[in-house]
């Protein structure tokens, strides 16, 4: 059996999953993972799917009939994913909305050496201002040797300054 990753994007509509989920099956397909969204007015996400060898072009001919639907399907081998060590952490944080979040919290994370295996944002609004508030939930694989603590600490250094509420913990 072979592993393949759908990713998706198109106009939203009702059905687009059912399609790609009809797609998958009718290619013989097993569906096991998907992270599918409304992002900006678009239908986008990923799909992990089982199928058996040989069966690749009768994947592509199938969602070759979403594609015709308006959502573009690209179709690529999934890496093989041996068993990762190191802790799991995970992390939040809540703050007004201004450019260079991300940046900022990504770059700490990374000088750390830490792997960013689930990473999710999205805007609300401050109950009494009306502001746009920034949320940001991800999950962080360590490397050997480094502690929660120090992620925790680099987190909560840079917090200060981009002016956001951090809450780190053990993923469980």
């Amino acid at each position: 059996m072979a592993l393949l990753v759908l990713s998706v994007a198109g106009s939203d509509r009702p059905g687009l999953t059912k399609a790609l989920a009809a797609a998958v099956l009718s290619a013989g397909g097993n569906w096991l993972e998907s992270h599918l969204s409304r992002l900006g007015g678009l239908y986008v996400g990923s799909v992990l799917v089982e199928l058996a060898h040989g069966r690749h072009e009768t994947l592509r001919a199938a969602v070759a009939a979403v594609d015709a639907q308006g959502l573009e399907v690209r179709i690529a081998p999934a890496a093989e994913s041996a068993k990762v060590a190191g802790e799991t952490l995970e992390f939040s944080l809540v703050g007004q909305d201004r450019p260079g979040i991300v940046n900022q919290v990504t770059a700490a994370v990374s000088e750390l050496g830490a792997n960013i295996e689930t990473f999710e944002t999205w805007l609300s609004t401050e109950a009494h201002s009306g502001a746009p508030l920034f949320h940001m939930a991800a999950h962080l694989r360590l490397p050997q040797g480094l502690a929660a603590a120090k992620v925790q600490a680099a987190l909560e250094a840079i917090s200060g300054e981009i002016m956001v509420d951090v809450a780190v913990g053990r993923a469980g």
